[in-house]
């Protein structure tokens, strides 16, 4: 098994329409960069809060959360949510991990690497030190007609077709300490 995975993460395989970024923030990330613990798997798993730019002409958002420093040949898919409406610029925390969460409105919540629908917060192994969280985020000129079981390289390659604008944040967390 690989120390870590050799895949690159979604964003650097997609070519925006625009060169204009998209910054993403979560006010669940310390100064350090540190996920709040509440947002692991150790702990609540409770999605974080997110907040991002605007831009013209945006129909909709697709938001990623990937790891590559998972020990495996893939990123670890944490997060996969789309069809976001274009006016919404944020997220609350706690998302319901369903398919379909009442809000945001319209959007999906596809399988995240644990089998499950939507968020499932860091939970690096022991002993295998901080990790790298990518909160990618896409700014789309149309919804994307996809179900909640679509796989990731099928979202991808929507993505390539309709993404105006592009984002990133990185996050950090480490496993806890044993007591």
């Amino acid at each position: 098994m690989p120390e870590h995975s050799g895949e690159a993460i979604t964003i650097m395989k997609v070519d925006p329409i625009l060169p204009t970024g998209v910054t993403i923030t979560s006010t669940a990330q310390g100064a350090d960069g540190r996920l709040a613990d509440q947002h692991s798997a150790y702990f609540d798993n409770v999605s974080p809060p997110l907040r991002w730019s605007n831009v013209p002409d945006v129909k909709a958002w697709a938001i990623i959360v990937e790891d590559p420093d998972a020990p495996r040949e893939l990123p670890f898919v944490h997060w996969m949510i789309w069809n976001i409406e274009g006016g919404v610029t944020h997220l609350d925390a706690g998302l319901p991990n369903t398919e379909q969460p009442v809000t945001p409105q319209a959007s999906i919540q596809g399988k995240n690497d644990m089998g499950g629908y939507g968020w499932f917060g860091p939970r690096p192994p022991a002993g295998h030190g901080v990790h790298r969280y990518y909160f990618q985020i896409f700014a789309l000129d149309d919804f994307l007609p996809m179900d909640a079981d679509t796989p990731l390289n099928e979202l991808l390659n929507a993505l390539k077709g309709h993404t105006i604008a592009k984002g990133e944040m990185m996050a950090t967390y480490e496993a806890p300490t044993p007591q």
